[in-house]
């Protein structure tokens, strides 16, 4: 279902990132994916949305850690973030930002995990999180890279109530709320930064690597046959990862 109108607690919800220049961004990303920026005025402290087909995709704002190179931030749906951020202080995170609301839509908090690996909650009121998902130009999926994995399967697990069938040794983690499939964790490989990954759903991954480079943005991962289809990993011109998806029609019938 691409069109959504609410989220079960536990679901990556939300994504947003802090940029230095956000009239770049809106420019890049909205030659990338077709999004319309929209600011959404004064009190919001610059904080804007991205849009497709006037549903709203994603978050931009200005960049908060200057020393840090901008990111996209995962936020997931949470019941009520205050019992969640005193279950990520239980469980040995940290959390960064305590709960706070964001005038009437929602309630959020930042964290990092024990490794210092930053993830988000977001308790919706007025504002569901994305509107749109897993089509072209909308958000399909993030993947950790965990420095160790059995750790964040623990702290994951305990924290947002998510299942992982996958055996303690493997390499690989795919986590769920219920019966369906949420997000996925890696054991990060040599040189791979530790972080939550956001991948963006695109009609043809070859193509849309090439208008990257072509916007002035990076390609860190060629396009190459994934488990879901074909991927690649990039970066726009400010430096933020992302990676573009395009998933095989065999895994969308699944």
């Amino acid at each position: 279902m691409s069109e959504r109108t609410s989220y079960e607690a536990g679901t990556p919800s939300w994504v947003d990132i802090g940029v230095p220049d956000s009239d770049a961004a809106a420019a890049f990303y909205g030659a990338l994916f077709g999004w319309d920026a929209v600011d959404m005025g004064p009190d919001a402290g610059g904080y804007g949305m991205f849009q497709l087909r006037g549903k709203d995709v994603a978050g931009f704002g200005p960049q908060q850690m200057p020393d840090v190179p901008p990111f996209w931030t995962v936020y997931v749906s949470v019941d009520d973030v205050d019992a969640t951020s005193a279950l990520v202080t239980e469980h040995g995170g940290t959390v960064v930002a305590p709960p706070m609301d964001v005038f009437e839509s929602g309630r959020m908090a930042v964290y990092q995990d024990p490794s210092g690996t930053f993830i988000s909650a977001w308790q919706p009121k007025e504002h569901i999180g994305c509107q749109l998902v897993n089509e072209p130009g909308s958000f399909g999926w993030n993947e950790l890279a965990a420095t160790d994995l059995g750790a964040a399967r623990q702290f994951y697990t305990s924290v947002f109530g998510w299942g992982c069938a996958d055996p303690a040794d493997s390499p690989a983690a795919m986590f769920t709320v219920g019966d369906r499939l949420v997000c996925g964790a890696h054991a990060a490989g040599e040189g791979e930064f530790p972080a939550w990954s956001v991948w963006f759903s695109v009609a043809d991954c070859d193509a849309s690597t090439s208008k990257v480079s072509e916007l002035g943005g990076s390609v860190i991962v060629l396009p190459n046959d994934m488990d879901f289809g074909r991927g690649a990993v990039v970066a726009d011109p400010s430096g933020a990862v992302f990676g573009l998806a395009t998933v095989s029609p065999e895994m969308m019938s699944e």
